[in-house]
């Protein structure tokens, strides 16, 4: 870490309410949104701290944001009340409030900073490896949803509008073709076609919702492997990252993990030749998810869960899609086609899910019959 970052994070973190005297602040973690770092301290009980500097140019509701994290870790909470601090701590994320008992911090320079108790002593994976982690991911996100089903999702603000609003993110590429600014249309015709044939299906869940057919419940939005962290037996002890947590559907949260799971390879692969489905993994997941979620799912929603595995990479292509016939702006690219090797990477994996379907339909079905 710099010296002015160093700084920085000491200035910030001495708003927060420790009740004990720093140590040091060093940077921790990988996150490529929010700068993250562990605060040690003088104590007695070996506890540490998590400072962030929140990314309030992609996250511009911070008020919200907190808000949201609050409510949410809350509810969490009275699910758990039952068992000691320590462990409720090593369960659900622990907000440190500032001296001022804000949720957050707003420094001089205008940057945003909050802070969690660090949970010590856990792990957690980019890449799931065996079966037994994909299902502890599964039943981490599947009790994650239903322990927040009784929990009144109006009251969670939309930090980030259309997420995974389907509609909106095909109504941005369209306009993107019709601008054409990078004169690259020409060279993905093919691509248009494979996406604009499969628009209606991939309209499923929303069309669901319009029809009041799904419930509208509060849902993660980011089910990446290493959003949850394990013990060092692999068993799933928190899911973290709660930024993105806001009303949606089952489906979005359930399909956005198989999308990183199901998939072998990195998601700019270019040899599509590689990417083959890992089954036992999606059924691993599938089952760890069902078995926590399947109390309080409608049936309807259990049937969402299949077009969700669809819908996530399809959807992720059209983003990847949109940003290069635009020139690239919003996903950091390392070559001049990088996007569009990813949009052929998540449209393959669609591709074999298409082939493989009533395989991914019997592991959910085969969980249910249990």
């Amino acid at each position: 870490m710099s010296n002015s970052n160093q700084i920085n994070g000491l200035r910030a973190a001495t708003a927060f309410s420790l009740g004990e005297d720093i140590i040091s602040v060093d940077a921790f973690g990988s996150g490529h949104i929010n700068d993250t770092y562990r605060v040690t301290t003088k104590n007695t009980i070996g506890k540490s701290f998590l400072l962030q500097r929140i990314n309030h140019h992609i996250f511009q509701n911070v008020e919200g944001l907190m808000l949201n994290i609050k409510h949410v870790t809350d509810h969490l909470k009275t699910k758990i009340a039952h068992l000691p601090v320590e462990i409720q701590e090593s369960k659900v994320l622990t907000i440190i409030p500032t001296k001022s008992n804000d949720l957050y911090f707003l420094d001089e320079d205008g940057n945003y900073w909050r802070m969690f108790i660090l949970i010590d002593g856990t792990k957690s994976y980019d890449v799931v490896e065996t079966t037994t982690q994909a299902s502890e991911g599964g039943k981490a996100f599947g009790d994650f949803q239903l322990k927040l089903a009784d929990l009144d999702a109006t009251k969670i603000v939309e930090v980030l509008p259309n997420f995974h609003n389907i509609q909106f993110r095909l109504d941005n590429l369209k306009r993107a073709i019709a601008a054409d600014s990078q004169g690259r249309v020409k060279e993905v015709t093919e691509i248009l076609d494979f996406i604009f044939t499969r628009e209606e299906r991939m309209k499923t869940i929303l069309n669901l919702a319009s029809k009041g057919e799904l419930p509208l419940r509060i849902t993660h939005n980011d089910t990446k492997f290493n959003n949850v962290l394990l013990d060092q037996n692999d068993q799933a002890q928190c899911v973290i990252d709660l930024d993105t947590v806001m009303p949606g559907y089952v489906a979005y949260d359930f399909g956005d993990a198989i999308r990183t799971i199901i998939n072998p390879v990195e998601e700019d692969e270019k040899d599509l030749a590689k990417i083959v489905l890992n089954i036992p993994l999606y059924a691993a997941y599938a089952e760890g998810y069902l078995n926590e979620a399947k109390e309080f799912l409608t049936d309807v929603e259990v049937e969402s869960l299949l077009e969700g595995v669809f819908l996530l990479p399809y959807m992720q292509a059209v983003r990847f899609l949109t940003d290069y016939l635009e020139g690239d702006h919003y996903f950091k690219t390392k070559y001049d086609d990088h996007n569009l090797v990813r949009t052929k990477t998540q449209l393959k994996l669609v591709e074999e899910m298409e082939k493989q379907e009533e395989e991914l339909k019997t592991a959910i079905s085969n969980v249910l019959q249990d």
